[in-house]
C-alpha cells in the first residue's frame, strides 16, 4: 500500500528510508513499524463548515453560499466551470424525505454555484435499487426542480464509460469503469444525506459516490462492489474520482436501520467542505458517532483526509452544540460500539 497521500496532494514529512536510518538503534521490529505508522500519517489540516438549517422551505442557498465563501470558494475559482452535483437518490415513494437528498437542497447547491459564476450545473446519479433513474427523479420531486431550474440530468448508470486506473487499491481491482460525465465536469460535488447504514455504520459524502458507478457495468445494487467489500469500494471510488466538494443534507436525516429502512431524524444542519473524509467525520460527531470506529473512515485518515478533531478546522456552528445522537441498533453488527463518548461540561 502506497505511503503517498491521495487527497489534496499532501506529502509525508519524512521518507521511509530516512526514518529507518534515524530510528536505528532506538526501535526495532514491531516498535519501529508502530513509529512509522504514527509519523507517516499525513499532516492534514482541512476546514469544514456547519450551518443550522431547520426547514427545507427556508433559505438554504444563503447559508450554503456563506459556507462556501467561508471555505475560500469564490467567483475566481468557480467562474465558467461545469459543476456536476451528485445527489444521494436511493428509492422512490412518497414521504421518504429522510431517504434521498432533498430536491430543495440540490436546487440550493445549484443556485449557490451559479451565483458564484458557474458556467453550467449538471445533476448526475446512478441509482442503486431502481434501474429507472427518471422514475426516481419524478417520485422524489427532483424532476420538477430540474425542469423548473433548467438543469440537465445525466443517468450515470447508462452514461458512456471510461476505464481508469484504480488509485485506491483496496478492492483488488486494477481499474474502475467511470462515467465520462465525471471527467467532463470541472467540479464534482457530493450532495449526500445524513444517515446510518446497515453494512458500514454511516452513509455520508464518501459513501454517496457508490452512485457514480454505472449499474450496466457493476450490476444492481452495484453488487460487484458489494462483493468486493463496501468499505474498500468507498475508499477506492473516492481515491479515484477525487471529488472537489461535499454537501451533506442533515436537515432531516435517517437513524436506525439505514440507508432505506430507518426512521426520520431531525438534525437541522448542513455540513460542507472540500475534503469528504473531514466532512464525514464532522457529520459522524453530530450524529453522536465516533468516526474512528467506522472502518472505512478510520482507513480514510491514512490516505483520503482527516477524521481527527485536531486536524479539522471547525467553521460555522459547533458540532458539540448541534450533536443529536442517532439511533444505533445492537442487532446490526456494523453499528455496535460506534457511540461517541458523551461531551463534558
Amino acid at each position: 500500500m502506497s505511503t503517498g497521500a491521495i487527497a489534496g496532494g499532501t506529502r509525508m514529512r519524512i521518507g521511509r528510508r530516512r526514518f529507518l536510518w534515524l530510528a536505528g538503534g532506538a526501535a526495532t521490529g514491531g516498535a519501529c513499524a508502530l513509529l512509522w505508522n504514527r509519523f507517516a500519517t499525513p499532516a492534514w489540516h482541512e476546514p469544514v463548515f456547519v450551518a443550522r438549517a431547520q426547514r427545507y422551505g427556508d433559505d438554504i442557498a444563503g447559508p450554503m453560499l456563506a459556507g462556501m465563501r467561508e471555505l475560500g470558494i469564490g467567483e475566481s475559482e468557480i467562474r465558467g466551470k461545469r459543476i456536476l452535483l451528485k445527489p444521494n437518490l436511493v428509492d422512490t415513494g412518497e414521504g421518504v424525505v429522510h431517504v434521498n437528498a432533498h430536491p430543495l437542497v440540490v436546487r440550493a447547491a445549484a443556485e449557490a454555484f451559479l451565483r458564484l459564476g458557474a458556467g453550467e450545473v449538471i445533476v448526475g446519479e446512478g441509482t442503486g435499487l431502481v434501474r429507472d433513474g427518471l422514475m426516481v427523479l419524478e417520485a422524489c420531486g427532483l424532476g420538477d426542480v430540474l425542469a423548473a431550474e433548467k438543469l440537465r440530468f445525466v443517468d450515470l448508470n447508462y452514461d458512456e464509460v471510461r476505464v481508469e486506473r484504480n488509485r485506491g487499491g483496496y478492492m483488488g481491482l486494477e481499474t474502475l469503469a467511470l462515467p465520462v460525465a465525471l471527467r467532463r465536469a470541472d467540479w464534482i460535488v457530493s450532495v449526500a444525506k445524513l444517515k446510518t447504514h446497515h453494512w458500514v455504520g454511516v452513509t455520508l459524502a464518501m459513501k454517496n459516490f457508490f452512485g457514480v458507478m454505472p449499474g450496466r457495468v457493476y450490476g444492481w445494487p452495484k453488487n460487484v462492489l458489494h462483493y468486493a467489500g463496501i468499505g474498500e469500494a468507498i475508499l477506492d471510488i473516492n481515491a479515484t474520482v477525487r471529488p472537489h466538494f461535499a454537501i451533506v443534507d442533515g436537515i432531516i436525516g435517517m437513524e436506525g436501520d439505514g440507508p432505506v429502512n430507518g426512521t426520520p431524524k431531525q438534525a437541522g444542519v448542513l455540513v460542507m467542505g472540500r475534503n469528504p473524509a473531514a466532512v464525514d467525520a464532522t457529520c459522524a460527531r453530530i450524529m453522536g458517532i465516533d468516526p474512528s470506529k467506522v472502518g472505512y473512515l478510520a482507513e480514510a485518515q491514512r490516505r483520503i483526509g482527516p477524521i481527527r478533531e485536531s486536524q479539522i478546522e471547525q467553521r460555522g456552528e459547533s458540532t458539540g452544540a448541534l450533536r443529536t445522537d442517532f439511533l444505533l441498533h445492537d442487532f446490526i453488527p456494523a453499528q455496535r460500539g460506534l457511540r461517541l463518548a458523551p461531551t463534558r461540561g
